[in-house]
């Protein structure tokens, strides 16, 4: 396999710092040198991992996961966290509030709370921000006593290991270890978002080694809602790739400036690959993955779909030099409105670790095409459901995007997009008929939305207000 000069390796030439400069700024992240990574693939794999770094650790231990059930697989990693704080270890959980919804409990956490750990969740629902639920903490992150970290797109949930007697196979998934400087990127991340939730980590609990471990570059992405950073990269990434770009996500819904910019890189001849899953735990989400197959394989992009139980795996290989391994989907959700965690790798051996895996999973997968060819199979629908509301409102986002396109007149629709439009006028329609002969059916809804709108302005104002107001002093009398 021939290697291409789009990130050429040291020394560094004027062009590649410009690259390194235009990398860092986009993504909001600095590269780091001296780390060593590991891949590590599918959840089990993971799982023993995790449970052998936690029973070694003498200092601290944060977790943070969208996702973690009161199954086997929760009861053990809790049990292993509450082990190592009995014994003084500083043992602090995130927990989304919705993730987690129904899937554990104050029991479940007890034994934790009882041993000195902290748990805090994420964004629960409150008044002042009746739509504040959008945005998740969709990170899976694990770092033990600021020295060793897991970066990775698997939950705490036995789902993960799919079901032998029902004959289901584990969930196909990535991961990455680190060990280096770049671990202390991570720790401040988790520090940041802490902090929100609650009084801050203490300082010494923050102190992090600056010793090498490795000779592999990278770049830690920690997004929160609105800052957009993994966009911007990715984007930069379909931009500049000039032989391959290879790419894996579990909810595709892409957004049309980086459709077109993985449109683009394959008619310049970029061989452009997309693996999605097959049977999708969303089948709403599918389904729009789906429509939005036709602009992508008309330009050339090569789009396949897993053949297991569930492709939840994603990643990103471009020209045997750089690779992203992470929590973040190609979608809105992710890109704009998510608390998430990647890891940007710049280093061929571990480029060619993930391009040799990528081949292995195609290997599993059906290729998609615009018409019937020997050897090609259909793609299969799902009739699973479950799953995360963020990633199903990416979806809806995205339909917003293109009626929004479309009575603005901002763009030329493509043709599947364009296939959902008569079924949202007729909604539409059908929702102006209601009103013109029950107008109270609109109007008790506007009414109630529009007094809860403003209720949550007004309780806002005044928390802005209380932040903001002087402390009283008293005056000096002459």
């Amino acid at each position: 396999m021939s290697v291409p000069e789009c990130f050429p390796s040291p020394p560094a030439s004027p062009w590649r710092r410009m690259a390194e400069q235009a990398f860092s700024r986009a993504a909001g992240a600095p590269l780091v040198g001296a780390n060593a990574v590991e891949l590590l693939i599918d959840a089990e794999v993971h799982f023993q991992a995790w449970q052998q770094a936690i029973s070694g650790a003498k200092k601290s231990l944060f977790l943070e996961n969208y996702i973690i059930r009161d199954d086997s697989v929760g009861r053990r990693l809790r049990d292993a966290l509450a082990e190592r704080a009995a014994a003084g270890v500083k043992v602090c959980v995130v927990r989304d509030w919705l993730g987690c919804l129904g899937l554990d409990g104050r029991r479940y956490w007890q034994p934790l709370l009882d041993a000195g750990g902290e748990v805090r969740s994420y964004n629960p629902p409150r008044f002042a921000s009746p739509l504040g639920w959008i945005s998740r903490d969709h990170r899976k992150l694990l770092v033990i006593d600021n020295e060793l970290s897991y970066i990775t797109g698997v939950c705490v949930s036995e789902k993960w290991l799919g079901d032998p007697r029902k004959g289901i196979a584990p969930w196909r998934d990535t991961g990455v270890s680190l060990r280096g400087p770049a671990v202390a990127e991570l720790v401040l991340a988790f520090a940041d978002l802490w902090a929100q939730l609650g009084p801050p980590l203490p300082a010494e609990l923050l102190q992090t080694s600056a010793e090498p471990a490795g000779d592999v570059d990278v770049r830690v992405i920690a997004t929160q809602p609105s800052t957009a950073g993994l966009f911007r990269l990715d984007q930069l990434i379909a931009a500049m790739a000039r032989e391959r770009l290879w790419l894996a996500d579990a909810y595709f819904v892409g957004l049309p400036p980086y459709v077109q910019a993985l449109a683009a890189a394959a008619r310049d001849g970029v061989d452009v690959r997309l693996l999605v899953p097959g049977a999708s735990d969303i089948p709403a989400v599918a389904r729009l993955s789906r429509a939005g197959y036709r602009p992508l394989l008309e330009a050339g992009v090569r789009v396949f779909e897993w053949n297991g139980s569930m492709m939840h795996a994603k990643t990103a290989v471009a020209d045997s030099r750089w690779a992203r391994v992470g929590s973040s989907n190609l979608n809105i959700a992710s890109w704009m409105g998510n608390c998430e965690i990647d890891l940007a790798v710049e280093d061929r051996g571990f480029a060619a670790q993930m391009e040799e895996q990528y081949l292995k999973d195609l290997s599993l997968s059906t290729e998609i095409v615009l018409r019937r060819k020997k050897g090609h199979k259909a793609a299969r629908s799902s009739r699973r459901h479950g799953g995360s509301s963020s990633r199903a409102a990416a979806g809806v986002m995205r339909l917003a995007h293109s009626v929004g396109a479309a009575l603005g007149d901002q763009r030329v629709l493509g043709r599947a997009e364009a296939t959902s439009l008569p079924w949202i006028a007729l909604c539409l329609l059908l929702l102006a008929g209601l009103g013109l002969y029950w107008p109270w059916l609109l109007a008790w809804p506007l009414s109630v939305l529009t007094g809860l709108a403003g209720l949550s302005l007004l309780a806002r104002a005044l928390q802005a207000r209380k932040r903001s107001a002087p402390p009283l002093q008293t005056a000096d009398k002459g």
